[in-house]
């Protein structure tokens, strides 16, 4: 077995009025580093992340082993040393880098072969939807639809000419209490105004309207209006960053994080500025990652 190492992006999901089906991929990394070992090993390089994990009980092995069971082979052991620059529970996809990072440890050890739509489809069915597994595999901006037979489709958007700055603040929000307080339905007439504006920011990213499609993140119907009272700071984050030219500012999937989206190149000023104004925040500017999920080996 060679060494070798996993990085999967951290990925942001929704982006406004695109709930549940779009999401992109930013630059905080999950890491893997793995090599030959005669017994499970998992060590934690990362002040995100519990030292001393217990091998058999880490997430990461977990979706490995169950991958690596569904296709009828046996876990091979290795020593994994994980780094992470993701925090937990704050809206940055850091489960679905996790779930990502098992099904590429099983297919690297296990010699599964997957392609890129096999770990989609994989990682879709621990996640639930595959609005942050599939930037976190392919990089980007990522739109996807899952449907009721279980198959997924995805186009990934042409490179955009962003920067990007995140707002993450000490405190946790799970998903699951998040989802809380979104309503069951909606009535005709407001899914059809809220899909018109998903609508519209999506060609206006394709067209590279920034502008209008800023404008068209934050006019979300589907989730905004009902989280932004979870959210810390949220009327001010929007109002500052706007004033500081940011073209428009979102939750980060179900939050507590947000998230702005900014002219290329004026991501790390605007960061600056804004974490001036947020003292008990960690903010900064992070690059759009257009690469993805990457495995490298080492001699």
């Amino acid at each position: 077995m060679r060494k070798f190492s996993i990085t999967i992006p951290a990925t942001s999901a929704n982006n406004g009025p695109g709930f549940d089906s779009t999401g992109i991929a930013v630059s905080r990394y999950l890491e893997l580093h793995v090599e030959p070992s005669n017994h499970w090993v998992f060590e934690h390089d990362s002040p995100y992340l519990e030292p001393n994990p217990q091998a058999e009980k880490h997430y990461i092995y977990f979706i490995a082993n169950k991958i690596a069971k569904q296709y009828d082979k046996d876990l091979p052991p290795a020593k994994v040393i994980v780094t992470s620059d993701i925090p937990l529970a704050r809206g940055l996809g850091s489960s679905a880098s996790a779930v990502v990072a098992g099904i590429e440890l099983a297919n690297q050890l296990c010699d599964l072969g997957l392609t890129d739509r096999d770990k989609l489809k994989l990682a879709t069915s621990f996640e639930g939807h595959p609005d942050n597994v599939a930037p976190a595999i392919f990089g980007g901006f990522v739109i996807s639809a899952q449907f009721s037979n279980d198959d997924i489709d995805y186009i990934k958007l042409p490179k955009l000419e962003l920067d990007t700055v995140i707002y993450i603040p000490n405190v946790e929000l799970k998903t699951s209490e998040s989802r809380k307080v979104l309503p069951d339905s909606f009535s005709r007439s407001d899914a059809t105004a809220a899909s018109g504006i998903s609508n519209l920011m999506l060609t206006a990213l394709m067209e590279k309207n920034y502008e209008l499609a800023g404008k068209m993140m934050e006019r979300d119907l589907f989730h905004e209006p009902y989280r932004a009272k979870l959210i810390p700071n949220y009327d001010f984050i929007k109002a500052e960053a706007k004033k500081l030219g940011a073209y428009g500012t979102v939750i980060s999937g179900a939050g507590p994080t947000m998230i702005s989206f900014v002219e290329k190149n004026k991501g790390t000023e605007l960061a600056k500025a804004m974490q001036a104004k947020l003292e008990n925040y960690d903010v900064s500017n992070a690059l759009l990652d257009d690469t993805g999920l990457c495995v490298s080996f080492m001699d």
